[in-house]
């Protein structure tokens, strides 16, 4: 056989793969896509084994419920875990009674995924940069499971993502998106952060954020909430060491070799699992401390980089993504729902920075598969320290480590003073 017999045989097989490439790559197998996705991660909502949407319709529908019959509204009439906008999504979920209130929850939160979505596609020719991050996205969701819709944080993500998105363009749209989104759920305000860092329009960002601040505290001072309206900061504080908090891990571990000192029990006031040992306590009480010296570290490497004159592009999406980590990493908390919080950040830098980019965004892929893993499937296992699970966790906090590290030494670089200032840089990256 010729060369020209080879190359006459291969080339049906080249045009079907390029035809194939041409069909994936494309709004109608994205879209297809999130719709198959969405749909699986809705069933596993409400029929996977561990009761994924527990809060949802174990609580958050006791709390609207309690409001709508007059007998509570939290945040107003008590103090609250939760910022006073987390109530307009769970009094939303009651639109179609009781019964269906788990259902309502899913639609709502999906509705805001595909609004996101669409943003991040744009209206536009569809670019390369724009079609990863988006089939990264629906793979994120896919691996880290029903956690990804069944909690209050899965509405927060999908306004973070499209603040991001717009930072360049439209930072005062970004400003708003990302307060509202830390008025329901409080990590947004550390994209917020970030963004205040990267922007040459620092002042109009600022007085968007805080104009918007005082409207909502103005109108929850008016619903007769006084200081409840700013309730979850000290609810927050008094959280004991939750069993997935990264610093439980020392307790777990002690745990698996047998020790009688600690044990796991359920608070049933913040309704959670927690570490009750020698130092436990302390080491909750110091979490704080610790991640306002974190924030305070990523701040100043931020303000460094934004000095030295490091693009927007360039310094936003690891910055945004080093706040979120430290946020993960210091908590007393370390909720699964937690992982949402890389997905923003994460499918920013893919849309400006796609190869610098591919090592955050595996970290991440392999931080949800793992959360998944540990909820909702084997939670019970977690709950008696099984050295599996415990060893899974603690692979996912070194994963979360690493992720620290890379965000750390790319905000640094990007204040290397290697890069001149270039207009409207955010965008130029897009076509990398």
């Amino acid at each position: 056989m010729t060369a020209g017999d080879v190359r006459e045989a291969s080339a049906p097989r080249t045009r079907r793969r390029t035809r194939l490439r041409r069909i994936l790559g494309g709004r109608l197998a994205l879209w297809a896509a999130f719709v198959l996705v969405h749909a699986a991660l809705v069933q596993l909502n409400l029929w996977a084994p561990g009761w994924p949407l527990g809060d949802v319709v174990g609580v958050y529908r006791v709390w609207a419920m309690n409001a709508a019959d007059g007998y509570v509204r939290m945040g107003i009439d008590v103090p609250w875990v939760y910022p006073i906008l987390a109530f307009a999504p769970m009094t939303a979920a009651l639109a179609f009674g009781s019964a269906w209130y788990g259902q309502t929850w899913l639609g709502i939160v999906v509705l805001l995924d595909a609004v996101a979505f669409a943003i991040l596609l744009g209206s536009r020719r569809l670019s390369r940069t724009r079609r990863l991050a988006a089939w990264w996205w629906l793979a994120f969701l896919a691996l880290l499971g029903p956690i990804a819709l069944g909690r209050i944080d899965a509405v927060t993500v999908p306004i973070a993502m499209a603040g991001l998105l717009w930072a360049a363009g439209r930072p005062r749209v970004a400003a708003v998106l990302l307060t509202i989104g830390a008025w329901v759920k409080v990590w947004p305000a550390a994209l917020f952060g970030a963004l205040l860092i990267a922007s040459r329009k620092r002042g109009d960002v600022m007085t968007v954020a805080a104009s918007l601040s005082v409207g909502i505290l103005g109108v929850s001072l008016l619903a007769g909430s006084g200081l409840n309206a700013l309730g979850f900061v000290a609810e927050q504080a008094d959280r004991g060491l939750q069993i997935e908090a990264p610093l439980a891990l020392a307790w777990l571990w002690q745990i698996v070799g047998g020790s009688p000192a600690v044990r796991i029990y359920y608070d049933r006031e913040i309704l959670t699992f927690q570490i009750a040992g020698p130092g436990a306590d302390v080491a909750a009480a110091l979490t704080t401390p610790i991640m306002a010296v974190g924030v305070v570290a990523v701040l100043l490497l931020g303000v460094r980089a934004a000095r030295r004159g490091a693009p927007f592009g360039r310094l936003l999406p690891p910055l945004a993504l080093a706040f979120a980590v430290v946020l993960m990493l210091a908590n007393k908390v370390g909720s699964p729902q937690f992982v949402t919080w890389l997905a923003a950040p994460v499918v920013l830098g893919l849309v400006l920075r796609p190869r610098r980019f591919a090592v955050p965004a595996l970290l991440a892929a392999g931080i949800a598969l793992l959360t998944q893993l540990i909820y909702p499937y084997w939670y019970d296992w977690l709950l008696v320290a099984h050295p599996v699970l415990v060893f899974a966790l603690t692979v996912k906090v070194l994963l979360l480590v690493v992720l620290l590290a890379w965000c750390v030494r790319a905000v640094w670089q990007a204040g290397g003073g290697r890069v001149q200032r270039r207009p409207a840089d955010a965008r130029t990256h897009e076509e990398e």
